[in-house]
């Protein structure tokens, strides 16, 4: 077996992951810190489309290639989907050409060289971040724009038609068991690997404090049909404060968040700022309707934050749904709310919620996978 201090990797990303300040970059940012720690030699290729070169990625790395992401219409008529058809590039091609190590693949997103003959040779892992085409059929249902709702659609139907290309992967890595299940149909080899994050035990606060959170990239469809959920269905005839933090608010949310008193809109908030409002909150609300992978932001809630208050879909089947409330329409919804504001977060909760946790979503765990993956 080979030391751990002579391992070298290619991990390919499909965004800069610096600063780890939304979902996908969170897991691979604290993914390169695990493979540093542990000894592992990192060439990182990442795909770069506004985030700018970081210096941070150095000193976890080996080296780092940075790509520029295409985009344009052109690209849209490709017969790939065009998150992956953006990020192909012969450079990348023949960086990981230099040598014989493993290649980790971030996403579906990067998978474009999945299957050329050059790499047949190769070890070839992909971690998978959620099923992609359900996540676009999703954003194509919440989406209100009618030139984005097609763009979504055929992403998604593009999307699905290229999974089947998983399966010249040595392994898949899913990052919940009903991910699992689903890649289970491409490849034989699947395994559920949890999300990296910077936790390393539950950080919560006991106590009480008097306002409820929810937060997210507004920019997402996904997103801003929740933000508008809760100020239209819950928050509007509540006496509870709501604060919504998030960067890129629609004219939509701006203009509904103003007929409340009870609901406060903090757009283009940085990461920092978003955790302490995640940790001082005493409920974080988020309901999701698209039950897609596990939502980073929900993890971040558990080990920080108070009381979580979740739908179904974004919790079921994950094992975080012992330590959330679920409430599943506005009646629910409103209910729970005012049973949590009366209540104190306990010692208890934070006990019953650590050994959760550091039980399924422990990062040294998550290491100890990928090392054994790449072994």
């Amino acid at each position: 077996m080979q030391p751990l201090s002579d391992m070298h990797i290619h991990l390919i990303s499909f965004d800069v992951p610096f600063p780890p300040s939304y979902g996908g970059v969170i897991d691979i940012y604290y993914k390169l810190k695990k493979l540093k720690e542990n000894g592992i030699s990192v060439t990182l290729h990442c795909f770069e489309y506004g985030r700018g070169e970081q210096n941070e990625l150095n000193e976890l790395c080996k080296e780092v290639f940075y790509y520029k992401r295409k985009s344009g219409l052109l690209y849209q008529f490709s017969f790939f989907p065009y998150i992956v058809v953006t990020r192909s590039n012969n450079q990348l091609l023949k960086n990981v050409l230099k040598d014989s190590s493993p290649i980790f693949f971030e996403g579906i997103h990067c998978c474009y060289l999945l299957n050329h003959k050059a790499l047949q040779q190769r070890k070839k892992i992909v971690r998978m971040h959620n099923v992609e085409s359900d996540y676009y059929r999703g954003l194509a249902c919440s989406e209100k724009n009618l030139f984005k709702k097609i763009f979504f659609k055929l992403e998604a139907f593009k999307l699905k038609r290229f999974e089947q290309k998983l399966q010249y992967a040595n392994l898949v890595f899913a990052i919940s068991p009903n991910d699992k299940n689903y890649f289970l149909s491409f490849h034989n080899n699947v395994q559920i690997l949890p999300p990296f994050h910077p936790f390393n035990y539950v950080i919560s606060t006991p106590g009480k404090s008097a306002f409820c959170l929810y937060h997210g990239n507004l920019a997402v469809s996904e997103n801003n049909e929740a933000a508008m959920y809760l100020t239209e269905k819950i928050f509007n005839d509540l006496g509870a404060t709501l604060i919504i933090a998030g960067n890129a608010p629609s004219n939509e949310l701006k203009n509904a968040v103003k007929k409340y008193k009870n609901i406060q809109l903090l757009p283009d908030v940085d990461t920092e700022e978003i955790w302490k409002l995640v940790s001082n909150a005493h409920i974080n609300v988020l309901p999701t309707f698209q039950n897609t992978g596990v939502k980073l932001k929900l993890l971040v809630a558990l080990y920080t934050g108070r009381f979580c208050l979740v739908n179904t879909p974004m919790v079921e089947n994950t094992g975080l749904e012992k330590n959330c409330e679920i409430a599943n329409n506005s009646k629910e919804m409103k209910q729970k709310i005012n049973e949590l504001l009366s209540q104190n977060f306990s010692e208890m909760e934070i006990k019953q919620r650590s050994q959760n946790l550091e039980n399924s979503y422990s990062s040294d765990i998550a290491i100890s996978q990928v090392i054994n993956a790449l072994q």
